[in-house]
């Protein structure tokens, strides 16, 4: 039996286990990163044109690959969210800071968060993430003419 995980933040609800998320990131602490995320072995991580990862052996690998090289300057700009029951899903936009030759550079990403209400608090089981751009602050959004 595994041991219940802790988050260094408050896990009250799914918006303080996604900034312990990027707290995390932007510390380089995949001890804090993991306690974010669930104990299932379905849980699934995909990150910008890369594979699917699945299980908390391969996510916590691909993590400590990237966290090699230091901590990630990820700051999470735009989020909407929709929960029900016992699931919160966040589709954040994420701007990275990258280091060049050139000087530090913004990239854009476009993730996609799942949270559920575990006996330990909100847990992330999904992360998926995919290249986006500046455009994605605008977004484009269809209102019903009719609601019935």
């Amino acid at each position: 039996m595994r041991k219940p995980k802790s988050l260094s933040a408050s896990s009250g609800n799914a918006d303080e286990t996604e900034a312990a998320f990027y707290d995390a990131l932007q510390q380089g602490d995949i001890e804090k990163l993991m306690a974010c995320w669930s104990d299932e072995d379905e849980m699934v991580c995909v990150h910008p044109g890369g594979s699917r990862l699945v299980g908390p052996g391969a996510i916590r690998s691909a993590f400590d690959a990237m966290f090699a090289n230091g901590s990630l300057r990820v700051q999470p700009l735009k989020v909407h969210r929709v929960q029900a029951l016992g699931a919160s899903v966040h589709n954040v936009l994420e701007r990275i800071e990258i280091l060049t030759d050139e000087g530090p550079r913004h990239a854009y990403v476009v993730a996609t968060n799942v949270y559920v209400l575990t006996a330990q608090g909100w847990r992330m089981v999904t992360h998926h993430a995919s290249p986006g751009s500046l455009h994605e602050l605008q977004e484009v959004s269809e209102s019903p003419v009719l609601l019935h």
